[in-house]
């Protein structure tokens, strides 16, 4: 793991995130405040990174914002992805599979190509790329080759869209000799609940569904209902509902979509059957009750499932800071559970 070692500074692009040298106790505003109990690179961050709260996304009509701000994300993503695969040995190259655009991310010293992954990036909806470095880290954690999928974003598409792009990568990938039983599938933040709701679909309109799900700060509840979207929004630094995810939700489905089982995963019937889904995030993020909710909805279905939460940490954290030690142990045990559940021939 020591290859983190250099990825504080690319991370920290990725996100706009500048560092300080100095780290000070902060009590007020909440969202500031640095427990005893985290590392001190995480200290910083939440010393220095309150403007990401103050960061707005433009108009539903505003064509030219959304493709500004899309274009601007990739930009800063490209380089970040690019500074990671070369750090663990992997190669990147663009792919279509079943008409749909892609990364195709592959270890260099891959020896299960019999087996691959399957990854729906972050960013609300309406940001972000299939060249990431979310995808990268579950390509170097699991050792799989990785199909990240460069989906529609919204406005320009809308729910139903984007979980029949990933349900056809499934089925090309099928045809390609990969079947769901030796793939698995991942997901950040709307790549999360994009993942969750597209399985749902699949096995609805009956497909054979992933081995296992790794479902990184899942978005699984676009509706902004549960406990920690009011208690812990003060505290969650990365965004504000009001200013990014609720105009977010808005152009991705229409309210009355917005608690739409394949929208909103935590409103699915798991008693019909689910994969072994691995959640994890953080303790500072508003969507804590989005894990909950849908660690106990899969649990009380009888599925197999484990929420793995962190003290103190932000959104997405594992690929904000990977080289810190809370960042390396997520990281870990994501390759542990996609080895442990991927089918062994």
């Amino acid at each position: 793991m020591s290859k983190f070692k250099t990825m504080v500074g690319a991370a920290a692009f990725f996100l706009g995130i500048i560092s300080a040298p100095a780290m000070t106790q902060a009590a007020d505003p909440i969202w500031a405040y640095v427990p005893e109990t985290i590392s001190p690179e995480w200290g910083e961050f939440f010393e220095n990174n309150g403007e990401l709260r103050e960061r707005k996304v433009p108009a539903a009509d505003d064509t030219a914002g959304w493709e500004a701000l899309q274009e601007a994300v990739r930009a800063r993503q490209k380089p970040v992805a690019e500074s990671l695969a070369k750090a663990f040995g992997l190669t990147m190259r663009k792919r279509v599979v079943g008409g749909i655009p892609t990364v195709e991310i592959t270890p260099v010293n891959s020896t299960r190509n019999d087996r691959i992954g399957v990854y729906v990036h972050g960013g609300a909806y309406i940001q972000g790329a299939a060249k990431n470095p979310q995808a990268v880290l579950f390509s170097a954690m699991t050792g799989l080759r990785v199909i990240s999928i460069e989906y529609t974003l919204a406005p320009h598409a809308k729910w139903r869209e984007t979980t029949a792009q990933v349900i056809t990568v499934f089925s090309a990938l099928a045809e390609d000799g990969y079947p769901p039983s030796h793939t698995v599938l991942g997901g950040d933040s709307a790549g999360g609940g994009l993942a969750a709701g597209s399985v749902l679909r699949m096995r609805d309109e009956g497909m054979e569904m992933p081995a296992a799900l790794v479902l990184w700060s899942p978005w699984a509840d676009i509706s902004e209902t549960g406990d920690t979207y009011l208690t812990l929004r003060d505290a969650e630094v990365s965004f504000t509902y009001k200013n990014v995810l609720g105009p977010a939700a808005l152009v991705y489905a229409d309210p009355q979509d917005h608690r739409h089982p394949y929208v909103s995963p935590v409103y699915g019937d798991f008693n019909k059957g689910f994969p072994p889904t691995l959640i994890q995030g953080g303790i500072r993020e508003i969507f804590l009750s989005n894990f909950v909710r849908l660690y106990q909805a899969l649990d009380q279905a009888g599925q197999k499932v484990k929420l793995d939460l962190y003290e103190g940490m932000p959104h997405v954290f594992m690929a904000q800071l990977p080289e810190t030690v809370e960042a390396k142990t997520a990281l870990e045990k994501t390759g542990d559970w996609i080895s442990g559940h991927i089918k062994q021939d």
